[in-house]
């Protein structure tokens, strides 16, 4: 029997139930006891979701705020527990096993809460302690501080936000986990660090370990993962490799011509969307073959055409075909 996948869910949902509850804005109703809210309607953060996650890849887990993704990683933590579905990790049953799992996982929060008063070499000498074999986890400790320029004899609290993130990702990564679970993870970092950053993760599966990362990042997906799993009002809309994500059906087309394309003359051409017009020049999308395209283009002298293919950003947003927008 082969090895069990770093990540496995099936039919994984969380439905966050809808309550009515006692306020006191003075728009409502006055009743003895206070004032009653109208009861919000249940929110289905996530949705059926299937997903295997094979051991040693960089996964990246991309969609907007809002999209699932915090509560995908809260459910396989065992911090949130399911409506339905199932979640095993590392081939243990993630809330059965959730004690068992935390010490062979490492964990960076998107919101990252610390002993702002501390020093952080006095933060990792804890957590070492916590964990065991302190001598080896703060030669890591140090060794990672260093490779991310990190000062640790400073307290938290004078430390900027990028820095506050440096000494999350010491403390997910000094034990070496089996599986890195990564929330924003380089939300804060300045681009030097960010290269540095995911180097750390190159080694990290270079040495067999799994990272799942979850980012609205798109050039930091498309840079790092080795696939993509595109997560949208909490249900996965598509798992590809970046590869194949990046050669998809549709084509980035700019177009030059002798003379000023007139507006219309591009509408209801068979594969071709988004156009935007500018004295000479059309900018579209195509899908499918040329033939309509050029077609609609014969009574014109055409100078350059000049074909790319859709970025990962792009390709997020064909996916988001109701116009949301990115963060970044």
């Amino acid at each position: 029997m082969g090895e069990s996948p770093a990540i496995q869910t099936e039919n994984l949902t969380k439905i966050y139930a809808g309550s009515g509850r006692l306020t006191h804005f003075a728009a409502f109703r006055k009743i003895p006891g206070g004032l009653i809210a109208p009861p919000r309607p249940p929110v289905h953060a996530l949705e059926g979701l299937d997903l295997r996650v094979e051991r040693g890849e960089i996964f990246g887990f991309l969609g907007p705020n809002g999209a699932g993704k915090t509560t995908m990683i809260r459910l396989l933590l065992d911090l949130i527990r399911p409506t339905r579905g199932k979640a095993a990790v590392l081939g243990l049953d993630a809330q059965r096993d959730a004690v068992a799992l935390h010490r062979r996982v490492g964990f960076l929060p998107s919101e990252l809460s610390l002993w702002r008063n501390q020093r952080a070499d006095r933060i990792l000498r804890y957590v070492a302690s916590v964990r065991g074999d302190v001598p080896t986890l703060l030669a890591e400790a140090n060794r990672l501080a260093e490779r991310l320029a990190l000062d640790t004899t400073r307290k938290v609290r004078t430390y900027s936000s990028g820095n506050r993130r440096k000494l999350g990702l010491v403390i997910a990564m000094m034990h070496k986990p089996e599986l890195l679970i990564l929330d924003e993870p380089s939300s804060g970092l300045d681009p030097l660090m960010q290269q540095t950053f995911y180097q750390l993760l190159r080694e990290a599966r270079a040495e067999g370990r799994t990272v799942f990362l979850s980012s609205h990042i798109l050039s930091e997906v498309q840079t790092i993962c080795d696939r993509v799993g595109i997560l949208r009002d909490g249900i996965l809309r598509a798992v590809e490799s970046v590869e194949a994500l990046t050669h998809v059906e549709f084509r980035r087309i700019r177009i030059r011509a002798r003379e000023e394309i007139p507006a219309g003359c591009l509408e209801n051409v068979a594969g071709v969307s988004e156009v935007r017009l500018q004295g000479r020049t059309a900018e579209l999308q195509l899908h499918g073959d040329f033939d309509p395209l050029l077609r609609a283009l014969s009574n014109f002298y055409i100078e350059d055409v000049r074909q790319h293919d859709p970025s990962l950003e792009e390709i997020f947003l064909a996916y988001y075909g109701d116009g949301s927008a990115v963060e970044q």
